[in-house]
């Protein structure tokens, strides 16, 4: 049976992985889930293919609270509000131009030490567009079957997905596209396949490059449009509701 092997978010882009037990998906997805991004000072997004080192910085987001808090590699902690906000940006995020506000907060002096360079905190005005779409999905027979090209094991958290799911054939989630398919207390309109960037190449943990991931991808999948890596697909949410691990996963 197809059931959610694994659910992973990030209250910040680019940051580390947190693996809930479960989430609520709304028609904007989990709010907990990229609700803020990075700039650098000139309000320019850091983008994951260029930008290794978030991955080490742990962050949690309480929306009820509107409380955000980051846990940085030397043990520095803060935390601060989430509704303190700055200045406005413009910039581009999830394949949209997306207007934000800077938030302030204790962050910033860490963050921006870490990087070597200014940065900054931003929240968009409504969650979820920083998302091409508000779920992602990936298979575990899908990575393994990777993990066979590679000839090594292959985390699945570095494809940074919403969702993994077990009792997939390999690749089978790209067959669903434009299908309904339950999962847990939700139903999703599955849509296209993700086109992945250099940020799959990286550790999930370190952000250190250790596996040529798009090579091995285009060379048992190819390329799609003559450029595109895919891997994994996207999906809408046509009923909101509760997911959690162990949840069927069922196309209807």
């Amino acid at each position: 049976m197809r059931r959610v092997s694994g659910i992973s978010i990030a209250p910040v882009k680019g940051f580390r992985l947190l693996h809930p037990e479960g989430v609520e998906l709304t028609e904007d997805g989990v709010l907990e889930n990229r609700r803020f991004f990075l700039v650098d000072g000139d309000g320019a997004r850091l983008r994951s293919s260029l930008t290794s080192w978030p991955v080490l910085v742990h962050g949690e987001y309480d929306p009820a609270a509107e409380v955000l808090r980051m846990t940085f590699p030397d043990g520095t902690e803060v935390e601060g509000s989430a509704v303190e906000l700055g200045e406005a940006v413009r910039c581009e995020s999830g394949g949209r131009e997306v207007e934000a506000r800077v938030v302030v907060g204790p962050w910033a002096e860490p963050l921006s030490r870490l990087a070597g360079h200014d940065v900054r905190v931003v929240r968009p005005d409504r969650p979820g567009v920083t998302l091409s779409e508000p779920v992602t999905l990936v298979s575990e027979a899908s990575v393994e079957r990777l993990a066979r090209e590679a000839g090594a094991d292959v985390d699945a958290r570095r494809f940074r997905l919403l969702f993994t799911l077990s009792g997939c054939a390999e690749h089978e989630e790209d067959t669903w596209a434009g299908r309904l398919v339950r999962a847990g207390g939700a139903v999703l309109r599955i849509g296209g396949p993700v086109d992945r960037c250099a940020a799959i190449t990286r550790h999930p943990e370190t952000g250190v490059r250790d596996l040529d991931a798009l090579r091995l991808i285009k060379g048992y999948r190819g390329l799609r449009e003559g450029s595109c890596v895919d891997f994994g697909v996207f999906a809408r949410v046509e009923q909101p509701g509760t997911v959690r691990v162990g949840d069927a996963v069922e196309p209807l």
